[in-house]
């Protein structure tokens, strides 16, 4: 039986929970998948510490934990690839990402290799 497109969006979320965990020390606290055509979308939530809140009261601290928590983020990128292939079965194309520093909440946008939308309906 082949998995419903609400199953494998459960499935994205919980494998980027994981990897988070593993890779970057610590998870979101939570965290939603939408698949719209040809892209995987994801809000991941709560992903910022007190501490990082702290520094992201002025320009200079939002910009360090932007550029240091992105980069972390796309450092891991060939293991983000390997993910979404594993349960897509579509190659990742590129993959966009960007934490809003005043609600602690992270955006992953991956362009895939075709209409995964179009395939699961």
């Amino acid at each position: 039986m082949e998995k419903s497109k609400g199953a494998i969006e459960a499935e994205i979320s919980k494998a980027l929970t994981q990897w988070e965990k593993s890779y970057l020390g610590r998870g979101s606290l939570s965290v939603k998948t939408d698949i719209l055509r040809d892209m995987v979308i994801v809000v991941l939530n709560g992903i910022l510490t007190p501490a990082e809140y702290a520094l992201c009261k002025d320009k200079e601290g939002l910009l360090s934990i932007k550029t240091t928590r992105n980069g972390l983020v796309e450092s891991g990128q060939e293991e983000l690839k390997q993910i979404i292939f594993s349960i897509t079965g579509q190659e990742l194309i590129s993959f966009h990402t960007d934490i809003s520093t005043q609600s602690g909440e992270r955006v992953m946008v991956c362009k895939l290799s075709g209409n995964l939308e179009k395939e699961l309906s």
